[in-house]
């Protein structure tokens, strides 16, 4: 899979996990809808938060690993240009 092909994907995992994790909040906080579902209503929004957690979770991993190796590079090139 190409580079762009994963940061689209990933992109659009973030996305739809804010989204997820907006929704779930809103169903929360509405009163209406954990009255006319009750405890249902709780789990279906806590659901949507966990799903959104977890769909965000991957892109923060990659984009650590890509900061991880933007340090490298940058020590790399500091040390090469620091010892001349």
């Amino acid at each position: 899979m190409s580079q762009i092909m994963i940061i689209r994907l990933l992109k659009t995992s973030i996305v739809l996990g804010l989204c997820l994790i907006v929704t779930g909040h809103t169903l929360i906080v509405s009163s209406y809808f954990t009255v006319d579902h009750g405890i249902k209503g709780i789990i279906i929004a806590a659901a949507c938060i966990a799903i959104g957690v977890l769909l965000s979770l991957p892109t923060k991993i990659y984009l650590t690993v890509l900061l991880m190796e933007a340090e490298k590079r940058y020590l790399k090139n500091h040390k090469s240009t620091h010892s001349k």
